[in-house]
């Protein structure tokens, strides 16, 4: 199929046609979302997913504002005034489909009229802030969403990572007040701050002192995502890359947190808390610690009436408890949840725990001091 050929467009799937699924057991469909700036690679990456023979069903959603694909033109987003979604199918099990309304329940009816499919990326706007489309698919379970959210993957482009970050031109609207604290915060800093897994993209266009200074900027900022380097949007292998992520239900990766080097970006950072095995009371408290943080925006304990305004982006830890019980934490903005640990670590593992936070303005507070003084306090 020639995606270049505007004579010939591949045919379009009507969405009021549906297509007859045979019943089976219900099972959530994990949903990735994908940012990163203009020009990152998302276009390539996604041109991969939607022509290569990897012999999985994937329904790739892109924003309806977003002009990324070649293939795009041929979808219509908009009739008679009235948005509709059309899809595209494209031969390897895929398909495509342009919309403008991203929410749980646009996607779970598009999903109800084309069936079923293994897995569903989201495309976002290269200005988006995944921060506002995370807490939408990251839901309940008692709310019997068809879909769930798998992870964040932020494409960054080697060559102008760096610039992104320091342009003041790039801020994150409604900051401005804040800024008055330290440098600015820009929309490649939250797309970096709440990714699970960070592409850094066209490597074959830097030299390798500059690629390893993108890497430690990055770092210093986002301690816990995965990295992989990429040339031309190549994707190694989709799983662990692009899908499978767990990244809302394990927290394998807190090991990483603590070895960065926070001082390289002053806008945003990791701060790691280790935590010693606690009683089912300190355990409380640490839920008490976390709603006063993400929720009230106030630090327990803290003085400092004129201090800057901080502000937190994601939260995981993993807690022990005395009665043999671990916990996970995960958060993402406003939004946490401590529960069980699906998979609780082996008897030869330390019952040492860690809560670790990545926002900013956390090196200009004692975030450490005031979890411990909470769970001194519960003991």
């Amino acid at each position: 199929m020639n995606f270049d050929d505007d004579d010939a467009p591949p045919d379009l799937i009507g969405a009021d046609e549906t297509v007859e699924v045979p019943e089976e057991k219900a099972k959530k469909v994990p949903i990735t979302i994908v940012t990163g700036y203009l020009g990152a690679g998302k276009t390539t990456l996604l041109n991969y997913i939607l022509t290569a023979k990897h012999g999985k069903k994937i329904a790739v959603i892109m924003n309806g504002h977003s002009s990324a694909l070649d293939i795009e033109k041929s979808l219509t987003v908009n009739k008679d005034g009235e948005a509709v979604e059309e899809w595209l199918e494209v031969g390897n099990g895929c398909i495509c489909c342009s919309v403008k309304d991203t929410g749980v329940n646009a996607i779970e009816s598009l999903m109800e009229k084309k069936g079923k499919f293994d897995y569903i990326l989201l495309e976002t706007t290269g200005l988006a802030d995944p921060g506002n489309l995370a807490p939408l698919f990251w839901v309940d379970d008692g709310l019997a969403s068809t879909i769930y959210l798998d992870g964040i993957v932020t494409l960054v482009d080697a060559k102008n990572i760096l610039r992104s970050l320091d342009d003041p031109a790039g801020k994150v609207e409604g900051h401005e007040d804040s800024d008055d604290h330290g440098p600015v915060m820009t929309t490649a800093h939250v797309q970096i701050s709440h990714a699970d897994v960070i592409v850094i993209n066209k490597s074959d266009l830097v030299s390798g002192e500059e690629l390893e200074a993108v890497r430690e900027r990055i770092t210093s900022i986002n301690e816990l995502a995965k990295i992989f380097v990429t040339s031309q949007s190549v994707v190694p292998d989709l799983e662990g890359f692009l899908l499978d992520l767990h990244a809302y239900d394990r927290v394998d990766e807190l090991d990483r947190a603590g070895h960065g080097h926070s001082h390289l970006d002053k806008t945003i950072s990791t701060l790691s808390i280790p935590l010693e095995e606690l009683t089912t009371n300190q355990l409380t408290a640490v839920d008490a610690w976390l709603r006063s943080v993400l929720w009230e925006n106030e630090l327990p304990g803290n003085k400092a009436a004129n201090g800057p305004a901080f502000e937190i982006h994601r939260v995981k830890g993993r807690l022990f408890i005395e009665d043999g019980a671990e916990k996970m934490v995960q958060g993402v903005r406003e939004i946490f949840d401590i529960f069980d640990s699906p998979a609780p670590s082996s008897g030869d593992v330390p019952r040492k725990g860690k809560v670790v936070l990545i926002g900013r303005h956390l090196t200009d507070l004692d975030f450490e001091k005031s979890l411990l003084d909470a769970v001194r306090t519960a003991a």
